[in-house]
């Protein structure tokens, strides 16, 4: 648990209960930032409830909105694996010495970009869906549902270092995401691609100075 006081909400349309933590979210991250706040309080409260909010999730929501045919098996995988990627920027975020470095900044940048990114093509490819396709009724059955079990998660605590490096060694062994060996080539590969295209970009530039 935190001390940074998390709502537990026990009911409602499970879409909005979402919604309501993305928002909460947000506001996580902002703490997290600002220099004349508690940064550690607000660093355990925001991966708690990143954790059980997406656990939640995944146990009580997508296989329902599957059954329901509002989400397809891929965006299910999809959102799996997304919440994969904010495990292991939680696991660095976790690892930062101290509150006021230059890690802990870099490291809560790099998983404000994961949770953004997730947040917002969920909220598109699923919820929508969802709010399409799924009857109220169901909707606030789930709420019930995933309300109770993130509640149950976070008053247990579920974010420790050790937590939540098991759950990324889990989400490896089931293939959600691919060996720590294969991603640090495709990140290298990446960040190859992108020196090429930065060069590809100012070779333009000084090509349009000296045309001018």
């Amino acid at each position: 648990m935190s001390d940074y006081e998390i709502p537990r909400p026990t009911s409602g349309d499970v879409l909005e209960l979402i919604l309501d933590d993305h928002r909460l979210f947000e506001d996580l991250l902002r703490q997290a930032r600002r220099n004349d706040v508690d940064r550690e309080a607000a660093r355990k409260a925001l991966t708690e409830l990143l954790v059980a909010h997406a656990e939640a999730e995944e146990e009580k929501v997508y296989p329902t909105l599957r059954k329901k045919r509002a989400i397809g098996v891929h965006e299910e995988e999809h959102g799996e694996e997304e919440h994969a990627e904010i495990t292991e920027a939680i696991v660095g975020f976790l690892e930062a010495k101290g509150t006021d470095t230059e890690k802990y900044d870099a490291a809560l940048e790099e998983l404000a970009t994961a949770v953004n990114h997730h947040t917002n093509e969920e909220e598109q490819t699923i919820l929508n869906p969802a709010r399409d396709d799924v009857a109220l009724a169901t909707r606030e059955e789930l709420g019930v549902a995933w309300a109770t079990r993130r509640n149950e998660l976070l008053e247990q605590g579920c974010a420790s270092l050790d937590q939540v490096k098991a759950l990324l060694h889990r989400a490896e062994d089931e293939g959600v995401l691919a060996a720590p060996a294969a991603r640090d080539e495709a990140d290298e590969i990446k960040e190859k691609a992108k020196e090429e295209a930065k060069k590809v970009e100012e070779a333009s530039k000084e090509k349009e100075k000296s045309d001018d």
